[in-house]
């Protein structure tokens, strides 16, 4: 199984096949933004109209069976704070305020959707269909070298959910193709890698080249995670499909990655 385009009219978007809630990771195709936010913009700190926002989540939800008043977000500041979250707080960041700071969400209340917002950093979902818990992350490199995507599969784990039944899929990024970096980013990897980080990291020259997917599949696997896909999409090289933070500084907007939670099969 793999992490594969859809194309819903003018909305593309990826998705994982071996995760049955519904879910995606965002392209910038297929919403009413303009501008350099064109079009599927989904942040509200990008200088959008926030009705335009708000109608790409609707376009959003129509594709994956969901209104904006269910979405939760995080407020993103590069940390390792999971946040787990329940239907009441269904609404936070969309049509009322932002949680404070943290990069990943879980939740087992059918009918929240987690999103996270990414615009070269790796969006991670994770899926137990046994419990129907779900997770979603955004992991930065920061955020990475602190095992942020280990952090949320124990949270999933807390609410129940056997390591071995987490689905994960790493969507678009960053690749190790563009990630140019000073020497801090591979020193950080390997304080939590240790020797296995070397697979990982490319030198050249004075700068190195670091594989965040590769880094975040390697601790979802020692995290005890069953099944992972990864997305072959790299941010920085397609602008035509994404929005790069590298590529394009602060002119831009945000994709992300969303999942909505169905409850359990049991229940």
């Amino acid at each position: 199984m793999a992490v594969v385009t859809e194309r819903r009219g003018g909305l593309v978007y990826q998705s994982a096949q071996g995760i049955s809630a519904p879910h995606c990771f965002t392209t910038r195709l297929g919403g009413v933004s303009r501008g350099y936010l064109a079009s599927l913009n989904i942040g509200f700190t990008r200088g959008d109209d926030r009705e335009n926002v708000l109608e790409n989540y609707r376009i959003l939800g129509q594709a994956l069976g969901f209104a904006p008043e269910q979405v939760v977000c995080t407020r993103q500041t590069h940390t390792d704070i999971v946040r787990m979250v329940t239907k009441a707080d269904m609404g936070t960041g969309v049509t009322r305020p932002a949680f404070p700071d943290c990069d990943a969400l879980v939740t087992k209340d059918a009918g929240v959707v987690l999103t996270v917002f990414t615009a070269d950093c790796t969006p991670i979902l994770l899926h137990d269909p046994v419990t129907g818990t779900v997770g979603a992350v955004h992991a930065g490199w920061r955020g990475t070298a602190a095992d942020i995507v280990g952090k949320t599969v124990a949270a999933m784990a807390a609410l129940g959910s056997r390591r071995a039944d987490i689905c994960a899929a790493i969507g678009p990024n960053i690749g190790q193709c563009c990630f140019e970096t000073d020497g801090d980013v591979p020193e950080a990897i390997r304080k939590t890698l240790g020797e296995a980080a070397e697979d990982y990291i490319r030198a050249q020259g004075d700068k190195y080249y670091v594989n965040l997917k590769g880094v975040n599949a390697w601790l979802l696997r020692r995290a005890g995670v069953g099944h992972i896909e990864v997305s072959e999409l790299c941010t920085a090289c397609r602008t035509d499909l994404f929005w790069s933070h590298r590529r394009m500084g602060a002119q831009r907007g945000s994709q992300g990655a969303l999942i909505l939670c169905e409850g359990s099969v049991e229940a």
